[in-house]
């Protein structure tokens, strides 16, 4: 957007009889490019609404908060939350739709391949109170996506919404949507029970409000990316798997505690390959050291994946790795001293290294959870 399309932005923006009627969030991470087309596409969409725009930055480093501010200095329509030492897109959403004083509020990507010319629909139809929810669907019929995606992706999606629709009570086309719009009140309610930590914030909101909200699904066609780079990747997979476990657990289980339990599997994988890999030792010492191997690969894992939002860089990785491995000693010598025993009684390997691992996984999560991330 250029200085002079700024000026008209400001001129445009000012103050107004009008009560505010739609708050547009815009989670975002390393979009800079994206942040100028993206506001020019919903002046021309939004013309005749009172609108503004909440960009939640999780501390892009490619300046993307310095952009969005740039602009929002002269056009008091464009607001940025620029989030330090916090990450994940569900969280962005949540806090950008609190922040919002409109009575209705949007959901939309900053990478440009959302359909922003359905934002007027979405709104009217809440304001005519023929839904509670609007979901912008990338499928039509129960067909396949209609753009914007490879075949790789293509397949991937297909098969996450199959599983979502399979959890819902909601009947969703395409409950992984990223673009929505809905009632800020029912956001309101729903926050405490939400997760912060995910990905797919509409297939949250879907099965944890109660009664359900009435439904209003819009087909778009996604579209390709010109600009930044896919969010999409084994982390967020992980993530989406682990929230369809806990909604099956009725929310007994948290997706982190779900993640940090397959990650305590993937540790269990590890200190038995190493077991066997030192199998020339006595069991004891050799349990030992697949002990903290494991314990390492799972630490490392968790930093990436589990705790993602939080996870922990250069120095800050070193001196968490020292805590975890503090936390854990208790956990590891119980682990040693159970898989001893076990081993005693049942002499097969696999059966010690299973016991000592049970016993300390709950100590390890809780302690963990709590001092490390």
């Amino acid at each position: 957007m250029s200085a002079p399309s700024g000026a008209k932005l400001r001129h445009q923006s000012a103050p107004s009889a009008h009560p505010l009627e739609l708050g547009v969030i815009v989670p975002t991470f390393k979009e800079a490019p994206n942040v100028r087309p993206l506001l020019e596409k919903l002046e021309a969409a939004l013309q005749g609404v009172v609108w503004q725009v909440i960009f939640v930055d999780d501390d892009s480093p490619d300046g993307t908060a310095a952009t969005v501010k740039e602009i929002a200095a002269i056009d008091p329509r464009v607001i940025c939350l620029h989030r330090i030492g916090r990450r994940g897109l569900a969280g962005a959403v949540i806090e950008g739709a609190m922040a919002s004083a409109a009575p209705f509020v949007a959901v939309i990507d900053g990478d440009l391949q959302h359909d922003e010319t359905l934002l007027p629909q979405m709104l009217k139809a809440l304001q005519d109170d023929r839904a509670d929810l609007v979901v912008g669907s990338r499928y039509i019929a129960g067909q396949g996506p209609v753009g914007g995606f490879d075949k790789r992706r293509a397949h991937g999606s297909l098969f996450a919404t199959w599983l979502g629709r399979k959890v819902l009570k909601l009947d969703l086309s395409d409950p992984m949507s990223g673009f929505f719009a809905i009632r800020r009140s029912l956001v309101e309610r729903a926050a405490p029970k939400l997760s912060t930590d995910g990905f797919k914030l509409l297939f949250d909101l879907a099965s944890v409000l109660d009664p359900p909200p009435r439904v209003v699904e819009l087909p778009y066609v996604f579209r390709e990316r010109h600009e930044g780079e896919s969010k999409l990747d084994g982390r967020v997979v992980a993530h989406y798997l682990s929230l369809l476990a806990s909604k099956l657990s009725r929310d007994v289980l948290s997706p982190r505690a779900l993640l940090f339990g397959l990650v305590g599997l993937s540790g269990v994988l590890v200190n038995v390959a190493v077991v066997y890999a030192l199998s020339d030792l006595r069991f004891l010492p050799a349990q030992a050291i697949g002990a903290v191997v494991a314990m390492t690969s799972n630490y490392l894992i968790n930093n990436t994946v589990t705790y993602r939002d939080k996870r922990k860089r250069g120095l800050a990785l070193l001196t968490g790795y020292l805590r975890f491995c503090l936390l854990c000693a208790i956990g590891l010598a119980a682990n040693v001293a159970v898989a001893s025993l076990a081993f005693q009684l049942v002499p097969h390997r696999w059966v010690g290294v299973v016991a000592g691992a049970a016993v300390g996984a709950a100590w390890n999560y809780i302690t963990t959870s709590l001092a490390v991330w």
